[in-house]
């Protein structure tokens, strides 16, 4: 599969909890990081996603933030993995941060290089990247 999305993660469901329409679906990346979900019930039949299901799991650069320690803040989002600032690519008006998580897996963030600079976020400190339930996408083979 080819795919432009920075983030894919390979690993494994954990749990499914169906609402009336969307399904909450908890999901473990091959390295242990915890990733929540949230798409339709029927998307959820469609790909036969259960407890054990082999996926992958995917988000868009431009839906990660970074938090920065010390911000004090609570957020929403149900997804906020912590860790390492190893890569920082500046360009003009955006920059990537790639960020190592505890398990080995590398979230990259495409935030504007003014964010960079007023969160003062350079190689080696450690960061929060955070995104929606909403924004993650799940497949499977087949």
């Amino acid at each position: 599969m080819k795919i432009s999305a920075r983030n894919t993660f390979s690993g494994t469901v954990a749990a499914v909890r169906l609402g009336a329409v969307n399904a909450e679906v908890d999901f473990t990346t091959a390295g242990g990081d915890n990733i929540v979900a949230i798409i339709t019930n029927e998307s959820v039949q469609n790909l036969a996603l259960a407890a054990g299901t082999a996926a992958v799991a995917l988000v868009k650069a431009s839906s990660v933030m970074v938090l920065v320690e010390g911000s004090g803040l609570k957020l929403s989002a149900r997804n906020c993995l912590s860790g390492s600032v190893v890569k920082l690519a500046a360009g003009p008006v955006s920059a990537e941060v790639g960020i190592a998580l505890p398990g080995g897996e590398v979230v990259h963030a495409s935030i504007t290089q003014e964010s960079v600079k007023e969160l003062g976020i350079a190689v080696g400190d450690t960061v929060t990247a955070v995104f929606k339930a909403s924004s993650v996408i799940l497949a499977v083979a087949g």
